[in-house]
């Protein structure tokens, strides 16, 4: 069989940071697109004039092409030299970028997604053996690769919503093209060859308990980079900036507490991560409040979590002895296929949930305005208002139910404003309490993942 090796590396050493750099931004920003459209959400429900279950296949459908693409791979990805694979990945990811910028319906965006994940997959299994080269071993550049990937996970939704509040939703993507341009020039630079090796199928199969792990820790993460962006922004009302602000808190501690991984014992580090994580996401299941003080502390400990457990879980599936680019492929497919199987559940639990939440809301929204203390000529209007703002939600747009009470005066009239911070925050609580079955699932997740890492350390196969 065929094993990667770095025989032929044509850059200066002086180059050799700037290329291991653009090609490391290039890997965080292929992750990073598993989640990066998430607070672009509300705008996307209004631009392309879709539902809920639409606008969701333009992150499902990106993770399932990763997916089916990655482990579709793996069986002859290995054949390949390197630096032609990354080149293919980072060309189509480049022009699937140009394509979702230049969208102009759902299903021209989401077959453009689809192209886009099979470039990520592409890309993501070719950089794994040139980073190795450029960094000059194959644990260096596995290490820049997991780092840069992990970080990039964790910053999507929040960089995404800086570039929306910014700019608009077509700059995600217009972004993206830039660098994913620069990183197919840095290939240039790197050569990777093949030579004989040992078979791969023994050590790949090694790696199985770690990805299975690794997996489950992905499925968990949709309870952090999906379901909390949407609580934050479709419930609460964050605009994108704002939004971004407080998801930030995810990746800071991903990078704070990366200093502490290094220190800890592998096992403590891949179950106390996973618990850490799992612990998060019952906490954001039960917000006591639709407050970002609340969830703030709650995403801090989902990012500690996928700062300790992703690298060690990422040292084990990363096995130079099957060869990078086969475990690295293996790999990406395990990962995102754990994010479209938590991706289906919940939008199942979410479908399923909100519209009798939505009921509720209504109805307590109905008994507030009765038992408003003013008068019926404002009780009326705002009745009136609030049906119609409730009618648009059912289309999928995000209504503002402050809206109505500020333009009668709100801002002015203290009853007035009593009334409309009762009402939104009794339709708030009710909404936010819809999101806990599935939030409640991606903790199952994550103590799925604890338990198994356990049980694969205690037989040594992690």
């Amino acid at each position: 069989m065929l094993r990667d090796s770095p025989i032929d590396l044509r850059a200066t050493a002086g180059n050799r940071t700037l290329l291991t750099a653009l090609v490391g931004i290039a890997v965080a920003v292929a992750f990073a697109d598993s989640a990066i459209v998430v607070l672009a959400l509300p705008e996307l429900y209004v631009r392309l004039h879709t539902s809920i279950e639409g606008v969701s296949w333009v992150i499902t459908a990106y993770n399932a092409a990763v997916a089916a693409a990655a482990l579709g791979l793996v069986f002859f990805v290995h054949r390949f030299r390197a630096t032609p694979v990354l080149a293919t990945g980072l060309l189509v990811f480049l022009g699937a970028s140009v394509g979702c910028a230049l969208a102009d319906g759902l299903a021209t965006l989401v077959a453009a997604r689809s192209v886009q994940g099979l470039g990520a997959a592409l890309l993501l299994a070719g950089a794994l053996p040139v980073l190795g080269a450029l960094t000059g071993s194959p644990q260096r550049g596995a290490a820049v690769w997991t780092l840069t990937g992990t970080f990039g996970v964790a910053l999507g939704p929040a960089l995404g919503g800086v570039l929306t509040q910014a700019f608009d939703w077509r700059a995600i993507f217009v972004a993206q093209a830039p660098v994913a341009g620069l990183a197919l020039l840095a290939t240039i630079g790197a050569h990777v060859g093949l030579t004989a090796g040992e078979g791969w199928v023994r050590p790949l199969v090694r790696t199985v308990p770690a990805n299975l792990c690794l997996g489950l820790v992905f499925g968990a993460l949709v309870g952090a980079l999906f379901l909390a962006v949407l609580l934050v922004i479709t419930v609460w009302g964050h605009e994108p900036l704002a939004g971004a602000g407080i998801v930030s808190v995810l990746p800071a501690t991903t990078l704070a507490v990366r200093p502490l991984e290094r220190r800890l014992e592998s096992g403590l580090a891949l179950c106390g991560g996973a618990a850490l994580l799992a612990l998060g996401l019952v906490a954001l299941a039960l917000l006591p409040a639709s407050s970002p003080a609340y969830a703030c502390p709650a995403l801090a400990l989902c990012g500690a979590g996928l700062g300790l457990v992703v690298p060690v879980l990422s040292a084990r599936t990363l096995d130079p002895e099957a060869g990078l680019t086969r475990s690295g492929t293996l790999t990406v497919g395990v990962r995102h296929l754990g994010l479209v199987a938590a991706l289906g559940v919940v939008a199942v639990l979410l479908g399923s949930g909100l519209p009798p939440a939505g009921d509720r809301a209504m109805l307590q929204a109905t008994a507030v305005i009765l038992d408003a203390p003013i008068g019926l000529d404002q009780k009326v209007p705002l009745a009136l208002d609030l049906e119609q703002a409730f009618g648009r939600a059912q289309e999928g747009e995000v209504p503002d139910l402050a809206e109505p009470f500020d333009r009668r005066g709100a801002q002015d009239d203290e009853q007035l404003a009593a009334v409309r911070d009762q009402l939104v925050g009794s339709i708030e609580a009710t909404l936010t309490r819809a999101f806990r079955p599935a939030f409640f699932v991606c903790a199952g997740f994550a103590a799925a993942a604890m338990i198994a890492g356990f049980l694969f350390r205690r037989r040594r196969l992690v």
